[in-house]
């Protein structure tokens, strides 16, 4: 990479990092392009976007973890299947039409955002009542958006999280912090099935370094906002994540 090309990317996955780590996504879509524009190989560049992601949600967690922001029995429900459907994922990548795949991630994706970006019907502004959280939703949810993400090479937390908060039931503060668990999980198995076919390490180093201290800080914003205001950035940034999905799709 020359100094210009490394510059351009540290500073996008800083602030990549910065607005995935207060609404807890780690937003791998909207780093791929640029991470693919410098690596040695669009395979090599995937293996290293998921290593970068993997940092990213580590350092964000960690965050998350001394705020008391993470469900870890929901954590251990949903991370075993998320990584069982990522590997049985990459082990199927091939057999479907990538494209097709991310048109249909990118509209759920810009369903879900605009649904969280919409007003609540009863009591704009008040506190969600909520049931129990649905564990069983936790282990199908993680299984499939797993295989979805092993498939097209994404952790897919962006999917994840409005798994979490629409069919698991979790509130959104505790939903941010364990959905970047999760995909500390994820990413990790990711870089694991991506080493065969080669990883772009010196990519992954400038990436990771920039999006540590941007996850850090994205985390601590997190607890100054209120639910519904985490709510509205976790819709913004699934409309972002939609837009960039299906620009990907369609290229």
């Amino acid at each position: 990479m020359t100094t210009a090309e490394l510059v351009a990317l540290g500073a996008w996955c800083f602030l990549v990092a910065l607005g995935g780590g207060m609404v807890g996504l780690v937003l791998g879509n909207i780093r791929l392009p640029a991470v693919l524009l410098v690596a040695a190989s669009p395979a090599a560049g995937a293996g290293a976007n998921i290593g970068i992601s993997a940092v990213a949600a580590t350092a964000a967690a960690g965050a998350h973890i001394r705020a008391g922001r993470i469900n870890w029995r929901l954590f251990a429900w949903m991370a075993p299947p998320s990584m069982v459907g990522a590997v049985a994922g990459g082990y199927l990548s091939g057999l479907i039409s990538e494209s097709l795949l991310l048109a249909v991630i990118g509209v759920s994706l810009l369903y879900f955002g605009i649904d969280l970006l919409r007003p609540p019907k009863d009591e704009p502004g008040g506190p969600l009542e909520r049931a129990a959280l649905d564990v069983r939703a936790a282990v199908v949810s993680g299984a499939l958006i797993g295989l979805l993400g092993g498939l097209v090479g994404l952790i897919l937390g962006a999917l994840r999280m409005p798994a979490l908060l629409r069919y698991v039931g979790e509130e959104p503060s505790r939903a941010v912090g364990t959905n970047l668990a999760v995909g500390v999980c994820v990413g990790v198995a990711g870089v694991v099935g991506h080493l065969p076919e080669g990883v772009d390490w010196e990519v992954l180093a400038v990436g990771a370094a920039a999006s540590v201290p941007g996850a850090l800080l994205g985390a601590r914003l997190t607890g100054r906002l209120t639910e519904r205001q985490l709510l509205r950035a976790i819709g913004a940034a699934l409309v972002v994540a939609a837009v960039g999905t299906l620009v990907q799709a369609a290229t």
